[in-house]
């Protein structure tokens, strides 16, 4: 999402059409136009092998409020490698170049490897660095349990994603702050993509997520299902959610994807405070079922504020 010498040199190609268009340009020299971009395209290649650009080994493309970016971006300050974080604009990269967040970076020589999806990340996290970092790296040890445990939470998360953008899409000025309108650390030219573009991204958001009239009481009751079970496991005042006495990933995932209705103050490890609503920006009917769930389920919110007070 950021511009580079290969996204100028797609933008270049876009415009070809255009440039030959407006120069009126014939056949001769509409060719020759295009060999000199295919040169161009073969010295970023050379460039890129002789000439990495260069950059942290670890870049973590990221939406500020993005809870599912908050389970990854916790694992790897708890992991404590370095890592360059490369904050966007919210719903910019999945509706106009189809690229979701999470999703990590990795530079090795002049080869650059992306891994989207929090699970995968957290897969590769482990198998690059539990020799490394021993002890540091145990808590994204995988084990059948925690797996299955995890694709539970993930969907749980999902299931909140549906339901945050059920309360704040009707509000124009809320749903920009919290993708980062007025946000001076993310580009600009998203800042006003999303500002200019937000009723078609506002379309294609109720799309995504099936936003259709009843279907915000099914999602409630899902969640509401699922975090009675997590109530309910919790009862034993155990430690985790798997019955450990150290955290571990499936720990870290429930408490952040949990994080946009619990908001504890430490949510994002500072680097979403930008993007936080206020209180009185919250609209009334989701402040209503944030309260009901605090009130129904005491143990998750004590165990998720816990750990973002101990742990974040």
């Amino acid at each position: 999402m950021r511009f580079n010498r290969n996204s100028i040199h797609a933008l270049f190609v876009l415009s070809l059409p255009l440039i030959v268009a407006a120069l009126g340009l014939g056949l001769p020299a509409a060719v020759a136009l295009v060999l000199v971009t295919l040169l161009w395209r073969w010295a970023l290649t050379l460039a890129g092998l002789l000439s990495p650009e260069k950059g942290a080994e670890l870049v973590l493309e990221t939406i500020s409020a993005s809870h599912f970016v908050e389970k990854v971006r916790w694992s790897l300050d708890r992991l404590g490698i370095p890592y360059e974080e490369r904050h966007n604009v919210g719903t910019i990269g999945a509706f106009f170049v189809g690229r979701t967040v999470p999703r990590l970076h990795i530079r090795t020589g002049a080869v650059t490897s992306v891994i989207g999806d929090s699970p995968a990340i957290l897969r590769y996290l482990w198998g690059r660095y539990a020799a490394q970092c021993g002890a540091r790296a145990e808590f994204l040890r995988p084990s059948v349990a925690a797996l299955a445990l995890e694709t539970e939470i993930d969907r749980y998360g999902v299931l909140l994603q549906q339901w945050i953008y059920h309360h704040i899409l009707p509000d124009r000025k809320l749903s920009l702050h919290v993708w980062g309108y007025k946000d001076p650390t993310l580009p600009g030219w998203q800042r006003v993509a999303i500002f200019v573009l937000f009723p078609l991204i506002r379309v294609m958001m109720r799309r995504a997520f099936r936003l259709r009239p009843g279907s915000h009481e099914r999602t409630v009751e899902k969640i509401e299902s699922f975090l009675q079970q997590m109530e309910n496991r919790l009862g034993d005042e155990r430690k985790g959610l798997l019955g450990d006495e150290q955290m571990t990933f499936v720990d870290i995932a429930f408490a952040a994807l949990s994080g946009i209705w619990v908001w504890p103050a430490q949510y994002g490890g500072g680097r979403a405070t930008a993007v936080r609503p206020l209180d009185d920006q919250y609209p009334e009917s989701l402040a209503i079922e944030v309260q009901r769930w605090r009130q129904s389920f005491p143990r998750v919110t004590a165990f998720v504020e816990r750990l973002y007070e101990t742990e974040r």
